[in-house]
């Protein structure tokens, strides 16, 4: 018995050291360094100076750090309705039994398998560019005058529009398993007792599906608050007001950026302990609204 349990304890070392190191350490290290002046991330604690609540109170007091969390909050709410209903729908009706579902769920889940740089660029340069977008050639056909997709004003929504178009199959996945799991009795009883399709989904899929559309929320809010690579593909020269997210305005105070000059990692780690709080808070919340058991044997 004392062999076995050696056997694991030196089984799980690795493990135990690749989790304290790698995730538990800069964690904490985070954490305290956001209540410390600190110019860059690898100088030594030696060189940090105790700032309290100041790098709290600095982001705060930005205005790009206003506008990234009013555009991730965007992304967050518009972005994860449509995101989650698009994916919702497509989930009941790939398993509703039409034909050819094998090839319906492959197709849309297909952008998931598309490397992100690729897929941004397909959107940049042949749906939404304004001399041979896609877009364009539909308002040219319809008679209309060829729009600035990724100009100032639009450019926002366009990096959002693409964003849910990569997004929607990986959500229909994670909704397909949770209806694959309700007992079709329950359908076949509620048929017979005269309910129809719109019915049972109100009254059977979205009640049962409680833990699921948890889960969905919670990745969909870790996604949003690490929104990087669509702001720099859409954005790549310069940080734009109309795509910055926290996660930019991070890198760019850690590592410099437009109108920065002086490099404060501090200020970055608070952002990061933010970022962190409201994916806690996300998810408690949801956690009251979705009370209960999904389902019960």
């Amino acid at each position: 018995m004392k062999k076995n349990k050696a056997m694991i304890f030196w089984f799980s070392l690795p493990a135990l050291l690749s989790l304290l190191i790698m995730f538990v350490y800069p964690v904490c290290r985070t954490v305290l360094m956001s209540f410390f002046q600190v110019e860059s991330v690898t100088a030594t604690t030696a060189d940090w100076t105790f700032y309290g609540l100041g790098n709290y109170l600095k982001i705060f007091k930005s205005a790009s750090f206003l506008t990234s969390m009013r555009n991730m909050m965007m992304i967050w709410f518009v972005g994860g309705i449509i995101t989650l209903a698009l994916a919702m729908l497509m989930a009941v009706v790939v398993t509703s039994g039409i034909r050819g579902k094998k090839f319906f769920r492959a197709a849309i889940y297909l952008p998931n398998i598309i490397s992100a740089v690729a897929l941004a660029t397909m959107w940049i340069q042949y749906i939404f560019n304004y001399d041979y977008g896609m877009l364009n050639e539909i308002v040219k056909l319809f008679g209309g005058e060829k729009i600035k997709w990724l100009g100032t004003d639009l450019k926002f929504w366009a990096m959002t529009g693409s964003f849910i178009f990569g997004s929607v199959g990986y959500y229909m996945l994670i909704y397909i398993s949770g209806i694959e799991g309700i007992p079709q009795d329950l359908y076949e009883a509620a048929t017979i007792d005269g309910a129809g399709k719109v019915s049972q989904f109100t009254r059977i899929t979205l009640p049962l599906l409680k833990g699921v559309i948890k889960t969905s929320i919670t990745f969909w809010s870790i996604n949003t608050t690490t929104f990087f690579l669509w702001t720099k593909m859409f954005s790549p020269i310069d940080t734009e007001s109309s795509t910055i997210v926290p996660v930019i305005y991070l890198y760019d105070m850690v590592f410099g950026g437009k109108g920065i000059t002086t490099r404060d990692a501090g200020a970055g780690a608070a952002v990061g302990v933010v970022l962190t709080l409201i994916i806690i808070a996300v998810y408690l919340i949801t956690e009251q609204l979705f009370k209960g058991n999904d389902l019960e044997y």
